[in-house]
């Protein structure tokens, strides 16, 4: 896992519409301040990405776009979320439109408040980008998030400071092929997993890693994932837990009747697949990240492969992973010693 230090926004590539000509009337309250500070013309635009669908996450966006327009930089929002957020903002700052006012690639950093949900969702947003994501956490495990919601304040002021570092998480690029043509094509930060289309009926499917065949068995599903989502649905599955400094790809099998379905960690260069086999006639769902969903007929075949395109996750606590696992899944470390000196004085 590389780490790199904060970085300035790229130029832009691509031109954009200006925001404000087409929805300066319906919208005034978050553009009103313009003619006295020009929001346009701040160097450093932090994206604020937000389930705007929760109280908690509606007060908290607004805190840090308050936040960061009185620190001197450039909040910046989806339109939707924008209108969201707008309705009964009794003292709103101006927001820039991502898309509109200013292009996707000029961002600095995307501020996340949310779940890891959140997180995957703002992840597929800026995936062709070199834009890192902080998380804050408003769920409930957030294993994804660098802090907390009673931490938003401190949060901010480290982005303002630039006190943040930024570490690459590999990403996985899904295919999907039938009778010999590529037929769909994903993304996933987490997971890409294989799962039977109907509850009564398993799916056999037999899988693969770099072009040989390893097995073949009847299954609820397989997922194929990353380190990072070794400690999501792989994790729930039986699979292990991967630090995110190891490279590698993995291969978890759900509930299947084999004697060799254990799960398997494969080089990061390796492509993994899986193909339905037609012979039952069962159909399957691939679902990337948990959210995205296409059908898989009889007969398809999946394959995962590394992506070329890190995701990139800031972070302002160095802890190790170890102490995030122990903090995360609150587990049981009462009565460690540590590390004994052995030596004789």
């Amino acid at each position: 896992m590389a780490e790199h230090e904060s970085h300035a926004p790229q130029e832009a590539t691509a031109q954009v519409a200006t925001a404000g000509a087409r929805h300066g009337s319906e919208h005034h309250s978050f553009e009103r301040h313009g003619s006295e500070d020009s929001v346009e013309q701040r160097h450093r635009k932090i994206l604020v990405f937000a389930h705007v669908g929760r109280k908690e996450a509606r007060d908290a966006a607004r805190q840090a776009c308050t936040q960061l327009y009185e620190e001197g930089l450039a909040p910046v929002m989806t339109r939707s979320d924008l209108e969201t957020l707008s309705e009964n903002w009794d003292e709103p700052v101006p927001v820039q439109v991502v898309h509109e006012s200013v292009a996707l690639i000029d961002i600095e950093l995307g501020v996340v408040l949310g779940g890891d949900g959140s997180i995957l969702r703002a992840a597929e947003m800026v995936r062709r980008t070199s834009v890192p994501l902080i998380g804050v956490n408003l769920g409930h495990v957030g294993f994804l998030a660098e802090s907390e919601e009673s931490d938003l304040t401190e949060t901010v002021r480290c982005i303002v400071n630039n006190e943040y570092t930024v570490e690459e998480r590999m990403a996985i690029d899904v295919e999907v092929w039938n009778d010999g043509k590529r037929v769909h094509s994903d993304w996933a930060l987490n997971e890409a997993s294989v799962e039977k289309g109907n509850r009564e009926k398993m799916i056999e499917v037999i899988i693969e890693v770099d072009c040989r065949p390893l097995s073949s068995f009847g299954c609820d599903g397989v997922v194929m994932g990353t380190p990072t989502g070794s400690t999501a649905y792989a994790f729930s599955g039986g699979g292990p837990v991967v630090w995110p400094e190891v490279e590698a790809i993995l291969m978890v099998p759900l509930s299947a009747h084999a004697l060799f379905a254990r799960p398997l960690v494969a080089a990061p260069t390796s492509t993994l697949a899986v193909e339905m086999m037609p012979g039952n006639g069962a159909s399957g769902v691939l679902w990337c990240d948990g959210r995205r969903t296409v059908e898989l007929d009889p007969g398809s075949r999946i394959e995962v492969r590394r992506s070329e395109k890190s995701v990139l996750l800031a972070r302002i606590h160095p802890a190790p992973f170890s102490e995030r696992l122990v903090r995360k899944f609150e587990l049981p470390i009462r009565g460690w010693r540590g590390p004994q000196d052995t030596e004789k004085h």
